[in-house]
């Protein structure tokens, strides 16, 4: 068995609160995500898919630090980091956003939460958006305060996780509506809880307020779960490519605009209030895009794992993009993939070539998001 002490990258890269209960449960691998470890083996990648969505899974996600914004200004600062209309965002609610900067390009794609009127946290992908939101904050002129707080974040995620948090909680956790958050506490260890997480199935994420209750938390859960066929894991590929949901640095990046993501609802150029990038994504629209993100099957073999480069495509011979995230649906029994291409390979149905790392294999522009497109899973009652 593993021992905490087996892994590591070096005292720069932090460990979460859970990081020693992850081992202890059999965490075989880690990544490096926001500079700390994510858990990213428990085994076999595909029964972690399958624990998913089946039953539920437990997942160590404090790499999504929590950027804090709080003060007197803290609303109109928040809206000037992003291009969605948050003026009717209520106390309680989250909202998946953007971040973008003077050029439209995206810097995350975090979720914004609501505590309190001025109380607002950017629950982050991997990318340093403290130092970014701080250095904006100087320059501003408004009165905001902006830290990184002791929060981290589990995701109980998968079809069970409604279960477990009733076992958790009892039976108020469960009118707990889709995309909105509560203050808990669980035999006095302080949370915060969403109705939100990165699987596209129901889940939930519990934000730790209190680093030193990571033991105990993870334990508290696991032990509530075990009726319910609760197990430790990690994100899933796999689910999250059907889901068509975004990996930072892989399908979008500072080059990226809403636009060729077809984020276009994540933007609102008419509202009064400002925001960076205002003027570069009204004249993106204008203009414009010349490429656009695709979903694509491969006509090859079962993909024995993610790829791990960006894979060229090819249509007629010329390079009109790449792959950005591809793997093998064991659901769906096809190897599915995000593509960002030109437009006239972005039309569905049009066939191209994608050069893996095993040589060329034909491909199919299709529908995005290849698995229950409409969210009925997520958002179910």
């Amino acid at each position: 068995m593993a021992q905490a002490e087996d892994f590591g990258f070096g005292t720069q890269i932090r460990k979460s609160p859970y990081f020693d209960a992850t081992v202890r449960w059999g965490a075989k691998a880690f990544s490096v995500y926001n500079h700390m470890y994510i858990p990213r083996d428990f085994g076999d990648p595909e029964q972690n898919f399958w624990n998913l969505v089946n039953d539920a899974i437990l997942c160590d996600v404090a790499v999504e630090r929590q950027v804090e914004i709080t003060g007197p200004d803290a609303a109109q600062f928040v809206q000037m980091l992003t291009p969605r209309d948050l003026s009717k965002m209520a106390v309680g609610q989250c909202k998946y956003v953007l971040i973008t900067n003077a050029e439209g390009g995206i810097l995350n794609d975090p979720i914004l939460l609501r505590l309190a009127e001025n109380h607002f946290w950017i629950s982050l992908a991997d990318s340093d958006i403290l130092l970014w939101a701080q250095g904006l904050a100087v320059h501003s002129g408004l009165d905001v305060r902006v830290c990184e707080p002791d929060v981290s974040p589990l995701q109980l995620q998968g079809p069970k996780s409604g279960e477990v948090m009733r076992a958790l909680f009892g039976d108020s956790i469960m009118d707990l509506r889709y995309y909105w958050l509560r203050e808990v506490e669980l035999d006095g260890i302080p949370l915060i809880v969403s109705r939100t997480g990165w699987s596209s199935e129901l889940g939930y994420e519990l934000y730790l307020q209190d680093g030193s209750k990571g033991d105990e938390l993870w334990e508290k859960i696991m032990a509530a779960g075990e009726p319910f066929g609760l197990k430790p894991g990690h994100t899933s590929s796999i689910r999250r490519i059907e889901g068509g949901m975004l990996s930072y640095h892989a399908d979008a990046d500072i080059y990226t605009n809403p636009y060729e993501l077809g984020l276009d609802r994540l933007v609102n150029l008419d509202m009064e209030a400002n925001f960076v990038g205002k003027q570069a994504l009204r004249r993106i629209k204008e203009e414009g895009v010349t490429r656009k993100q695709v979903g694509l099957v491969l006509d090859c073999e079962a993909l024995r794992g993610p790829n791990t480069t960006f894979w060229p495509v090819q249509l007629n011979g010329e390079k009109v993009g790449q792959v950005t995230s591809a793997v093998y649906s064991p659901r769906l029994q096809q190897n599915i993939a995000l593509a960002m291409v030109s437009l006239e390979a972005a039309q569905i149905g049009t066939t191209v070539e994608v050069a893996t790392a095993w040589g060329l294999v034909r491909a199919s522009v299709v529908e995005r998001p290849f698995y229950d497109p409409k969210k009925t899973l997520a958002a179910a009652a």
